[in-house]
């Protein structure tokens, strides 16, 4: 990843449910404790009322000293683990 593409404010992982959602939050705090903590945010999608078609949203601020590239991929690798995404905020 270049510095270029690197993303810049807040970001949020978006993940399939709240027990994978604070699992992820756990695992990140324990290993970037600077990052947290964490919001974690239930996200209906668009025109469901079902509960069970919602997403949960980890939201990370932007660290002080900005995002880098082997934090970026380390957080890309472990939501992908959770089938996840990241995404700009």
């Amino acid at each position: 990843m270049s510095d270029s593409a690197l993303p810049t404010g807040r970001q949020l992982l978006v993940l399939a449910d709240r027990d994978t959602a604070e699992e992820v939050a756990q695992t990140l705090l324990a290993q970037w404790p600077a990052l947290g903590p964490f919001e974690l945010v239930r996200d209906a999608l668009a025109g469901e009322d079902d509960a069970e078609d919602a997403q949960w949203l980890v939201v990370l601020e932007e660290p002080a000293t900005g995002w880098e590239a082997p934090l970026v991929a380390a957080v890309d690798a472990l939501v992908a683990e959770h089938e996840g995404w990241r995404e700009d905020g």
